[in-house]
């Protein structure tokens, strides 16, 4: 029997029922309580929520919902926020080689190109990217517009990379994850806020296969990493 026909096959049983009560006036506030259910689907007299009773529940929700990075941080990692709810990681690339993938309409090889320094912003399923001038950028460092198709300033289509999002990652695995659906994934188009660089993109993007990229191609994002760490 396979891992699914069990899951299938488990007989799941009513233990009891959840009730939550909120009131705005004169101050919001919550008050829980729980029903159990009697072996004959009966609910039980209510009681207030225990520490007990919230703490199997977090503690098996945390056990099979976990997307929380453990492990050494990478000198890479600018910034991390672990919270439930308010997930946000900030790390950065040095300028290098990358692989890249394109549309056959674009006519352009799939190969390495030199490629700028990158910032990348996780937030739950939406991810940014920003270029910067230099080998590690500054908390004050000047922010450009990922020269890049398939990015804006608001986010990047990460269209065609299928990849498992890890459940329990390390911070390295947790950004390779991400770095992998960016630049797995076929460009294909500009975004809505046009040309990201001063000059034709794919001509930029052509000459940065043989020679480093140029910087002076960069256009300005008018905020800078520090803003963003805020």
């Amino acid at each position: 029997m396979n891992c699914l026909t069990e899951k299938i096959n488990m007989l799941l049983r009513p233990e009891a029922a959840l009730i939550v009560y909120h009131c705005e006036e004169p101050e919001k506030m919550f008050y829980l309580e729980t029903r159990p259910i009697t072996p004959d689907g009966k609910m039980g007299a209510a009681q207030p929520v225990s520490c007990e009773f919230m703490n199997r529940l977090t503690s098996a929700y945390c056990e099979s919902h976990s997307g929380t990075p453990f492990g050494p941080i990478p000198e890479t990692m600018l910034y991390c926020d672990v919270r439930k709810g308010r997930e946000k990681y900030i790390w950065y690339n040095p300028p290098a080689k990358r692989m890249m993938y394109f549309r056959k309409d674009l006519c352009m090889e799939n190969a390495e190109y030199h490629m700028p320094g990158v910032i990348y912003i996780a937030t739950n399923e939406t991810l940014r990217i920003f270029a910067y001038k230099g080998k590690r950028p500054a908390k004050n460092a000047e922010l450009f517009l990922a020269p890049f198709f398939n990015t804006s300033s608001n986010d990047v289509c990460l269209g065609t990379a299928r990849l498992n999002k890890p459940l329990n990652p390390t911070y390295d695995e947790l950004t390779d994850y991400w770095e992998k659906r960016f630049w797995q994934s076929e460009f294909s188009h500009l975004s809505s806020e046009g040309n990201p660089t001063e000059h034709n993109l794919v001509l930029v993007t052509k000459a940065a296969k043989e020679q480093p990229f140029d910087p002076n191609e960069l256009k300005p994002y008018r905020k800078t990493l520090n803003q963003l760490l805020k």
